[in-house]
């Protein structure tokens, strides 16, 4: 940051003190942005002003058309755009100031009158005239000496980004949504071109750039400037769409300045309305918003997803709907360029077909949200799949003005050098850091340019690199409160760099079963909760059998009539007042179910025939519910013929539920007799306690339900890949369990559902081991000892 920028920067904030009192702290941005913006333009045109003027009242005696006339303004200002007003800001008097500014923008080229537009800025002018500021705020302004000679574009954007932090601070805006710190832009930017030979050397080279999310151009700025920093004859052209109207009109005011067809940069949401379908581009670096739901939008995702597949952005799948960074990412890599095959264009410099790279900042959450199945998971296993993953770095903590979460860089590309196919990097650059002097909304920390070097040379070597100590020095801790004697000792800091197969963070989700095992008894207990319905109504129910059943008739065998049973008619009122207290949860169709005879009366019919069984069975425990399950049915079969002891199968779902247990030493339930056996995959040869021998396929118990996560191996089958390692650690350990075969992947329907996920942390890990018990004790005893001072001095 140049003084030039800190004092134009401050000297610009200061017109907030003219606002205050007659505007809100919200609105202090909508008028000095635009002011900015146009003092700006107004010192760029100055040195070609009188000849654009001279020529705007030369073309305009011979009548031509706006476009022509466009052409030979534009050739007099030497620049994309102009002004033919013969005023400015210096030159406005009080007296008519509104409507000579209004006029004054008026006389702007197109393309910079947009600019105003968006700002609402007539508006604004209108507002400031009215409360008596106008004139002192374009004093101010005129006074400002923001030409390139003072102030270089550079450093331009940096007053842009400083006053649009400060003012988003001031109003609780977030800030980070508008722009990117420059220290990440360059750290990205140069991952991002480092490795374009072409356009860093050679002559006549055009390129592309584009940022979806576009912010003041801060992206767009610094590719251009790397770029023509070490090649001046290559031709920058950007492209970009942005959300938020006011960064857009910065964004477009300052390409406008670089020279730049500024009709490619775009106003509106990229992901639900992409305004530049049809192009690719050479370069593509963005920081789209972290953790930001697309619940909004999300008719149009679903649908490009679902109708266009592959041939649209999101083919691969979709993220949760809390965060849209992956669809983003998806954008990008829609955005490609084909990588030629004609040998000779390939070697053609100026070739567009060549491919593409990407750079983007993304949160942790990309990394490893989503299970195997799920979109993030699908998303990344595309882009490994497709090998276009060169590296990701992880960035310091506290490095945006908005958040102070780890964030990481990207590092896509469809042209991989031979060395990086098949590879992915990962770099730790979490501790390159300094602290700033004074921090900038939650952006404490700042990357030196040593630092970014240090990560770029990791990246450029492409190689291993074993955690080596940084020469940073210590965090100052705070000095207050009680200081520990034996203190932990702070972790050193490190850099460290590893690189992967891309095969290597895949794995296959194994679905393991175990059998159920159930024990079963038609005991007076079991039998008795048959009297109450299942949930919504099982707490409900006894509350209101305790409290109005007692006279109710429930005795099957004898000759009693049992039609009262379940009548509340009597007493609904107080029945319904006790619901409302008491079980408020239930819905009022729910209520009048439970009031109504006819569930009590079910479930008094349900309690009866299991009585009918019990006499027939007897109360004895069974632990193998096969056998149990045979005269179970017997039993119903043999019925005295005038009782219904038909069950229906939500009938029967609720009496064995009640009368069963599971039990680890009861036998296997069986699910049906195979004629193979495949103990692997749930065909086992069982021996019943009858010893009777069969092949058969057991039930399954979902509570003991497991799940493996087998890593991808491609120099072995999918088959001896999972069974060779469910043999090796789960079939040693649980003889029982096995492989549910019908879990299959959707791509390559084989055995287990394919994962991906990039644990970026635990490939870094360090252990650290704990204090010593003695030294914990020391403290302990040590905080004793002074609580007990403290309780003394109080008592005496």
């Amino acid at each position: 940051m140049t003084k030039n920028f800190s004092q134009t920067a401050a000297f610009i904030w200061s017109v907030a003190d003219l606002l205050r009192g007659d505007f809100k702290q919200s609105q202090y941005g909508r008028i000095i942005l635009p002011f900015t913006l146009l003092r700006r333009l107004e010192c760029v045109l100055a040195d070609t002003k009188a000849a654009v003027v001279a020529e705007s009242e030369r073309i305009a005696e011979k009548g031509l058309p706006e476009e022509a006339q466009e052409k030979f303004i534009i050739r007099a200002s030497k620049h994309a755009f102009y002004n033919t007003s013969p005023m400015d800001l210096s030159k406005m008097g009080q007296s008519d100031i509104k409507d000579n500014l209004n006029t004054y923008v008026q006389s702007f080229s197109k393309d910079a009158r947009e600019i105003f537009e968006h700002f609402k800025f007539e508006e604004f002018v209108g507002q400031l005239a009215d409360a008596n500021l106008l004139y002192k705020v374009v004093r101010m302004f005129a006074t400002t000496d923001l030409s390139p000679e003072a102030i270089s574009n550079h450093e331009m954007g940096f007053v842009f980004e400083e006053l649009i932090r400060r003012f988003a601070e001031s109003s609780n805006e977030t800030a980070g949504e508008h722009f990117t710190p420059r220290d990440i832009v360059r750290l990205t930017t140069s991952l991002v071109f480092m490795e374009d030979d072409n356009a860093l050397t050679k002559d006549g080279i055009i390129r592309t750039i584009y940022d979806p999310t576009a912010g003041t151009g801060g992206f767009l700025s610094s590719g251009m400037e790397y770029v023509l920093e070490l090649n001046p004859d290559a031709v920058m052209r950007t492209y970009g769409q942005e959300l938020n109207p006011e960064s857009y009109a910065i964004c477009k005011a300052d390409m406008l300045i670089k020279g730049q067809e500024v009709n490619n940069i775009k106003l509106g949401n990229t992901l639900s309305s992409d305004q530049l379908v049809a192009e690719k581009f050479d370069y593509m670096l963005s920081n789209p918003p972290f953790g930001v739901d697309w619940k909004k939008i999300s008719g149009e995702i679903n649908d490009e997803h679902t109708q266009k597949g592959f041939d649209g952005r999101f083919g691969a799948g979709l993220p949760r709907v809390s965060d849209g960074s992956l669809l983003f990412l998806m954008h990008l890599i829609s955005k490609m360029r084909p990588i030629t095959t004609n040998e000779q264009e390939a070697n053609n410099g100026q070739n567009s077909n060549q491919g593409s790279r990407i750079g983007i900042i993304l949160n942790g959450s990309p990394l490893f949200t989503g299970g195997a199945g799920s979109g993030e998971s699908e998303i990344r296993r595309y882009i490994l799949e497709a090998d276009l993953l060169e590296a990701i770095i992880a960035l310091p903590t506290d490095m945006f003005y908005n958040t102070g979460i780890a964030t990481y860089v990207w590092v896509l590309s469809n042209k991989k050098a031979p060395e990086r196919k098949g590879h992915v990097q990962l770099i730790d650059g979490s501790n390159l850091y300094g602290k700033m002097r004074k921090s900038l909304g939650s952006k404490r920390n700042e990357m030196s340019d040593d630092d970014i070097k240090t990560i770029i040379r990791s990246f450029g070597d492409f190689e291993v690199v074993d955690a080596r100590v940084l020469d940073k020095p210590e965090e100052v801790k705070s000095n207050r409160g009680r200081q520990s004697a034996n203190p932990k000792s702070e972790a050193a800091k490190t850099f460290a760099s590893k690189i992967f197969k891309t095969h290597e963070f895949g794995y296959r989700r194994l679905t393991i079963e175990r059998p159920l095992r159930l024990s079963a008894q038609l005991t007076d207990s079991a039998i008795d909760s048959l009297r109450y319905a299942p949930k919504p109504f099982d707490m409900v129910m006894p509350a209101l059998y305790e409290a109005f059943g007692n006279d109710w008739t429930t005795d099957s065998d004898t000759d009693s009539d049992t039609s009262n049973y379940g009548d509340l008619s009597a007493v609904t009122l107080e029945a319904r007042a006790m619901i409302k207290a008491d079980f408020s949860e239930l819905k009022e169709s729910q209520v009048k179910d439970v009031l109504a005879a006819k569930v009590w009366q079910s479930q008094l019919a349900l309690m009866n025939k299991a009585k009918a069984l019990q006499a027939a069975i007897g109360d004895s425990q069974f632990d193998d519910f096969n056998e149990f399950d045979k005269v179970f049915k017997q039993a119903l079969k043999d019925a005295d013929a005038s009782l219904d002891m038909s069950l229906d199968t939500k009938e029967k779902k609720q009496l064995l539920d009640a009368i069963t247990w599971k039990n680890p030493e009861a036998e296997p339930v069986i699910k049906k007799v195979v004629k193979v056996a495949n103990p692997l995959y749930g065909a086992f040869s069982y021996t019943d306690p009858a010893s009777k021998t069969k092949i058969v396929e057991f039930q399954t118990d979902s509570d003991l339900r497991d799940y493996e996560n087998v890593p991808l191996n491609p120099e072995v089958t999918t088959t001896e890949l999972i069974e060779s390692y469910f043999a090796r650690e789960v079939q040693l350990h649980v003889p029982d369990a096995w492989i549910n075969s019908d879990k299959t992947d959707a791509i390559d329907e084989e055995v287990g559902i394919v994962g991906f996920e990039i644990p970026f942390n635990r490939h870094f890990y360090v252990y650290e081991p704990p204090r010593a018990l003695a030294e914990i004790d020391a403290d302990l005893d040590a905080v004793s000892s002074e609580i007990m001072q403290l309780l003394g001095e109080v008592h005496s």
